[in-house]
């Protein structure tokens, strides 16, 4: 007996729901927790997005730069700080998860506990996504520039096969820095420099 296999090279995995099915939030959120071992975001137009779990290199590498954010918010204390597996709800009516995320504290508290505890409805002010070696990266650009069109200050798009780090800021070009050493966390989370020497 032959088993046949097949490899998805590329990630993400679109699936087209609609008009057929059309999820709600709740039932979103419940497919999410039915589906723990995948990475699930979906669109503002409905589309479900199907990613693998992190592979370990890369996962390694994401620790270490919510490790260091993770510091940074302990002493700042003006925010929250959120790993990869957090949802949020963005205005657009997008659910995205990014690899790292930080919000205002004041904005976090102004959420009911019940919005809290699911796909919080709100856009971070930071975010960052690491390029893993299976991500198409066009794909992030766009997603990037969404949170940015959201409501997003600040965004870091980390591209470790190019060593290359795009600067995503409210109102402004997009900038591309090659092969930094670390990245700043500017006006919007002042002192927090991002040491890219484990993460490359």
């Amino acid at each position: 007996m032959t088993e046949l296999t097949t490899q998805v090279e590329n990630y993400p995995l679109v699936l087209h729901l609609q008009p057929i099915i059309n999820l709600t939030d709740d039932e979103f959120f419940e497919f999410c927790q039915m589906n723990r071992d995948l990475r699930i975001e979906r669109t503002a137009t409905g589309e479900l997005l199907i990613m693998p779990p992190t592979g370990t290199e890369t996962g390694g590498r994401n620790f270490n730069l919510i490790g260091q954010l993770w510091a940074w918010v302990n002493q700042d204390g003006t925010g929250i700080g959120f790993d990869s597996s957090t949802g949020f709800k963005l205005p657009n009516g997008a659910n995205r998860s990014p690899d790292a995320a930080w919000v205002k504290l004041e904005r976090w508290n102004a959420l009911t506990p019940e919005l809290q505890k699911k796909f919080a409805p709100i856009c971070p002010e930071f975010v960052v996504e690491l390029r893993s070696a299976s991500d198409n990266l066009a794909p992030i650009k766009t997603k990037m520039q969404e949170y940015i069109d959201n409501g997003a200050l600040l965004g870091f798009l980390i591209d470790r096969k190019n060593r290359q780090v795009y600067i995503y800021r409210a109102g402004v070009a997009v900038e591309c820095l090659d092969n930094p050493a670390n990245v700043s966390g500017d006006s919007v989370l002042p002192g927090f420099v991002l040491d890219l020497g484990k993460i490359w």
